[in-house]
């Protein structure tokens, strides 16, 4: 790519696209609905259609795709073609009414028993507010989806009431503090990726990596990432290559890709993006995920995005940086120069601080997989108990604020290197904490808990939902009071007050921070089955009901999908187990320990002074790992039956997964791994993790 700036959205139907394609009129109406929400005439879409349709025929289109984002946890898409039968031939024409609505079959998707299998029909309908783009011939539209009754499918739905409620909420507060010109206020994100990359070859001889994305058997290395010499090391060049050909490909997609480095554990790294609106950095996010995979193909590798592919080395996770700003450029977590005046700053502060608090349970289920409960508490990632860091200087800030004491800022020191050729430079005010599962960073928060192949919506409209909620209490508190700045300064002094438990600036990671959260009565849900129990609790049924976010049924039916979705991937991990030990592991073990047997024998035949100490005490070891082994796969065997014979609901299937099905698959794993540090190279049947990770 020779020309970055040309190039950058070459493939998106963007802004600049817009402008030059469509009427002033039309571009003008348009623009109302993307930037006010304004609602959109048929009239319109039908010439956006067909500017749309122009542009994408031009770039060598023949199809275009609804893409949507079902309950699945990924996207999908149906093609149609713009043919149109023409007299003898045809014709491309695509209109407004299918800019708008297409009808994929609904009857598959994941819908929590709120639609039976033969009521198929479901709609998709155009997002305009995230750009539509080009990828292999095909014109993509960002879409929501529903059924035909109108409950929603999708996990893009919700997020985009809760963007409109937070707005609604924090634009009525603004006003109330004088900020008349603000129309309009956004929430964005900018979501940190972490992947693997990994040699096809060795992916193409696992089965349990093609089946569920994580070894479910593997001994340690001799090395793994004890000495930190990977994360931010120097990139080696198939990965460099494979990296540079990804920046192109999301750049041409208008995605604002800007870092990439080498993350902690071996073949693991990481790509960051700028910033953008919560939908769009949604879309972009996955969209990110999907190209990911397939550029990797291209060099002969394949991109893991489970969060814990490999045991004893880091996991993969998701930064999800979440802030607010106005139409008017003011960033409204932005402390500025003197916090401890800036009252607006304290008021949408607060909110956060008591949004976490009183719903840390949903931010705690938001992130909850089965794939993460292996990351969550182990020292690689944030412990499963909600906390936020608030640094030295804003947490100095609220002791000020609810003792009553004066408030001193840590001015920016400046960083004296001690060498006169390197520059002297200011620090933060505050360091980092890695370890908080949120944390402020500056003029933002750092929801850091999210897994890697999570779609970002679900933490974000939960969190946008509980902080517009916060506001609308904020605004009803205040709206009447006689001296709104008094009045708000009690408020925030109160709401601080009152929730200065969540506020933790220490380790995380530390075993005395568990028992002093159960002091403070913070929620410690260890897996997804604890923490999905709490989804349904009233207070949250509340939130989203009253919020217009999702309704009741809407809430119970993502409940029963969740714990299905957890069971069934749980299930298929074990029946992988399962294949592997018995039609691959057990049987070349056996191999192996026959022919230690064999020749035992032939060297005792020989001559009764041979020694036969190593291979009698490597038959004894194996032997007794393998009588084990088998009999683990058998407990595993008659778990799954069990499970599957369970009549009761979908949390107690779960549960039973996670505390029995699990328990099992642990124990066998185990024993398997041993027998792999013990069994010829050449009989094990799977790559090694050493061959794997340090293959590339």
């Amino acid at each position: 790519m020779k020309n970055v700036p040309q190039e950058f959205g070459s493939m998106v139907f963007n802004d600049k696209k817009m402008q030059e394609r469509l009427p002033k009129t039309t571009y003008k109406a348009l623009q109302k609905t993307i930037r006010d929400g304004e609602p959109l005439d048929l009239s319109v879409a039908n010439v956006v259609a067909n500017a749309m349709k122009d542009w994408a025929v031009e770039m060598g289109c023949t199809h275009y795709t609804h893409w949507f984002q079902p309950m699945t946890g990924g996207t999908a898409e149906k093609h149609d073609s713009f043919i149109q039968p023409h007299g003898d031939g045809v014709i491309m024409e695509f209109s407004g009414k299918e800019l708008i609505k297409g009808e994929p079959d609904a009857s598959s998707f994941p819908s929590g028993g709120i639609r039976a299998t033969f009521e198929a029909r479901g709609y998709t309908t155009w997002d305009p507010t995230s750009p539509a783009f080009i990828r292999d011939t095909t014109l993509y539209i960002p879409t929501a989806f529903c059924s035909y009754t109108g409950e929603v499918l999708d996990k893009k739905t919700p997020l985009l009431r809760s963007m409109e409620k937070l707005s609604t909420e924090a634009v009525k507060l603004l006003q109330l503090l004088g900020k008349s010109d603000v129309h309009r206020v956004t929430t964005t994100v900018g979501p940190e990726q972490e992947y693997f990359l990994i040699d096809k070859k060795m992916y193409d001889r696992r089965p349990d990596l093609i089946y569920t994305g994580r070894t479910l058997f593997g001994a340690a290395a001799p090395k793994g990432q004890e000495l930190a010499d990977h994360y931010f090391g120097s990139i080696k060049s198939r990965v460099s290559e494979y990296m540079k050909d990804l920046d192109e490909e999301l750049w041409k997609l208008g995605v604002l890709a800007k870092t990439k480095h080498n993350e902690v554990a071996p073949s693991q790294h990481e790509l960051a993006p700028i910033f953008s609106t919560s939908n769009i950095a949604t879309d972009h996010n996955e969209l990110t995920m999907e190209v990911m995979k397939k550029v990797a193909e291209r060099h002969g590798l394949v991109c893991l995005l489970h969060e814990k592919p490999f045991a004893g080395v880091n996991g993969s996770g998701k930064h999800n940086n979440w802030s607010i700003s106005t139409d008017t450029g003011e960033n409204l977590l932005d402390p500025g120069k003197h916090p401890e005046n800036n009252i607006q700053f304290q008021l949408f502060l607060a909110a956060v601080v008591k949004a976490v608090d009183e719903y840390q349970d949903l931010l705690r289920i938001t992130v909850a997989s089965a794939g993460n409960d292996h990351r969550l508490g182990a020292n690689e990632a944030p412990p499963a108990i909600i906390s936020m860091y608030l640094g030295d200087d804003l947490g100095a800030l609220v002791d000020s604020i609810i003792d009553g004491t004066e408030y001193t800022s840590r001015a920016k020191a400046r960083m004296e290197t001690g060498v006169d050729v390197l520059p002297d430079f200011k620090k933060d005010n505050s360091d980092r904490n890695r370890t908080s599962p949120f944390a402020f960073t500056g003029n933002k928060f750092e929801f850091r808990a999210l897994g890697s192949s999570l779609n970002i919506s679900c933490p974000n409209y939960m969190l946008n939902t509980m902080v517009a909620e916060e506001l609308s209490q904020f605004y009803e508190e205040l709206k009447n009071a006689p001296d709104v700045e008094a009045a708000a300064k009690e408020l925030v002094k109160k709401v601080f007050t009152e929730h200065r438990r969540i506020i933790f600036n220490g380790d995380n990671y530390a075993p005395e921070w568990i028992d002093e959260a159960a002091r403070r009565g913070l929620c410690n849900y260890k897996s997804l089955p604890d923490a999905m129990e709490h989804y349904i609790d009233k207070k949250n049924i509340d939130l989203f009901e009253k919020n217009g976010i999702v309704t009741e049924p809407e809430m119970r039916a993502r409940y029963e999908i969740e714990l299905e979705h957890y069971s069934k991937l749980l299930r298929i991990e074990a029946l992988t187990m399962l294949d592997m030990a018995k039609k691959s592991i057990t049987p070349q073990v056996i191999s192996f320990v026959n022919e230690l047997a064999e020749t035992v024998a032939v060297k005792k035949s020989v001559s009764a002074s041979l020694s036969v100490f190593a291979e009698e005490q490597l038959l004894e070891s194996l032997s007794d790992k393998l009588e084990r082994f088998v009999k683990k796969t058998a407990e595993l065997e008659e778990a799954v039956n069990n499970a599957e014979n369970l009549d009761g609901d979908n949390l107690a299937v779960a549960k039973f997964y996670r505390e029995t099905v699990f328990e099992r698959m642990a124990e066998l794993r185990e024993l398997g791994d041993a027998m792999e540090s013990e069994t010829s190279a050449e009989i094990w049947p799977y790559p090694s993790y050493g061959e794997i990770l340090f293959g590339v």
